[in-house]
């Protein structure tokens, strides 16, 4: 484990917040485009004044902003799902079998994983309730665990995320226009007219080698936990109860319809009608969406709460989370503005271009996604700002898009487990410390790694 110290020692002391990380990168791409993309007719002074306004343009761009909203609300809708007394007793019916470290950190990875295939969000706060009333369950029985193992399985669910239904790049692409809105101001009109107006989700998240992938991951990864479980000695726990916060007793008229339980469950299924109605043709054809993902959430969300005082309160502990994407979606965005408007994302996708292949392409796009993902640790705003990248330069090698797309998705979601973003509402749930988890989750990222490779090789 010393290599892991090491790597550890080195964040801690070196790698700044995710809040500085994007003013360095914003003022570095702000650099490299007065360097690279200066035309020679333009004085630097005036040069500069367009980047700062190509800047300033991308940070309010509606459409954008539209889509940070949508990551929040599935970040958010899918912790409160979480929270809800049915969730919450299914993560303590799980609990019942956790009887060693061995078997306890393969069921929290295979269950975290699974349940981060359909929502990131909630599969990042079920992973964290469960390794904590795992520990809890351990505490009250006397049981033997290495907690920091449990935690680290816990996170398993943000390696696996952008490969599921809430998968930000698969999610947009699947928008009609999407793909083409994002590339309007980038490529030429011989690229625009190679490009569909939606790929579906039959192609990307849905295609039986997606499936596969994520099948092969799920069981080794599990395997693997269970074997450093196996191989692990156990560690102390002293955490006191984690309680659900619970509604008290209504006494006036304006309470008792907030603590309405039918009131709530009849607005709860007007929702989910309303759903039905309007996306069960989306959901027949596969055309997933965050309005869709977001909606059902919604409706359920209300049901499983109960009241609208429970939901409420579930909304306010759970907002917390979105702080990063609030403050940050903009910034990538403005970096966005200024690559696509002075010609950046072009030069880039010209260099990929010239030293890949049609086979290597979605390799050095794996390896290419997880180091911006380290410094952009959001799969939407990596989309953002490395999607046209990937899009020009499969088309001008002929590398189906499908493949090129869900090769960022598994390269921006495999270095989640070396950035410590993501990990920052597991750590407060389970009250671990990023150095605890760290050389597990770097064991999952290697083992992750080979797999994915090895389906972008042969599929």
């Amino acid at each position: 484990m010393k290599i892991t110290q090491v790597i550890e020692n080195v964040f801690k002391k070196y790698l700044p917040s995710p809040f500085t990380i994007a003013i360095l990168l914003t003022l570095v791409t702000l650099l490299l485009a007065l360097f690279f993309t200066k035309p020679e007719e333009s004085s630097v002074v005036n040069y500069s004044l367009e980047v700062l306004q190509f800047w300033e343009n991308g940070i309010w761009s509606n459409g954008l902003l539209v889509f940070a909203y949508q990551m929040m609300l599935i970040l958010v809708l899918g912790h409160v799902l979480v929270l809800s007394k049915p969730v919450s007793n299914l993560i303590l019916r799980v609990t019942k079998y956790c009887t060693n470290t061995a078997n306890s950190a393969a069921i929290v990875s295979c269950t975290t994983m699974l349940v981060a295939f359909f929502n990131w969000g909630l599969g990042l706060i079920f992973g964290a309730l469960l390794a904590r009333k795992v520990a809890e369950h351990a505490q009250q029985h006397n049981i033997k665990l290495n907690y920091p193992i449990i935690g680290a399985a816990g996170y398993m669910g943000l390696m696996v995320w952008h490969g599921g239904i809430s998968g930000s790049a698969p999610i947009k692409i699947n928008e009609s226009g999407h793909i083409k809105s994002i590339m309007q101001s980038v490529s030429s009109d011989e690229i625009l007219a190679q490009i569909p107006d939606v790929i579906d989700y039959s192609q990307t998240i849905f295609s039986w080698w997606n499936l596969l992938i994520f099948l092969v991951v799920v069981i080794t990864v599990s395997a693997t936990f269970y074997f450093l479980g196996k191989k692990a000695n156990p560690t102390a726990i002293h955490l006191p109860e984690y309680k659900m916060h619970t509604d008290e007793k209504a006494t006036t008229q304006a309470e008792k319809l907030d603590s309405s339980k039918w009131l709530a469950i009849a607005f709860g299924v007007l929702i989910l009608v309303a759903f039905g109605y309007r996306y069960w043709a989306d959901i027949q054809q596969l055309k997933i969406t965050p309005n869709l993902i977001n909606f059902f959430m919604l409706g359920l969300g209300i049901i499983l709460h109960g009241s609208f005082k429970k939901f409420t309160n579930a909304v306010g502990e759970s907002i917390s989370d979105v702080s990063g994407i609030l403050i940050q979606f903009p910034l990538y965005f403005g970096i966005m503005g200024v690559m696509k408007s002075t010609g950046m994302v072009i030069l880039i996708s010209d260099f990929f271009v010239s030293i890949a292949t049609a086979t290597t392409l979605p390799i050095f796009t794996f390896f290419s996604a997880g180091l911006v993902n380290i410094f952009v640790p959001s799969g939407g705003g990596q989309w953002v700002v490395q999607g046209p990248i990937v899009v020009e330069s499969a088309l001008k090698l002929g590398v189906p898009l499908p493949k090129a797309i869900m090769a960022l998705a598994y390269g921006d979601q495999i270095t989640n487990m070396l950035q410590p973003f993501w990990a920052l509402p597991l750590l407060g749930i389970t009250k671990l410390k990023a150095k605890e988890i760290l050389p597990y989750t770097l064991i999952a990222m290697v083992v992750g790694s080979v797999i994915y490779l090895l389906g972008l090789t042969l599929f």
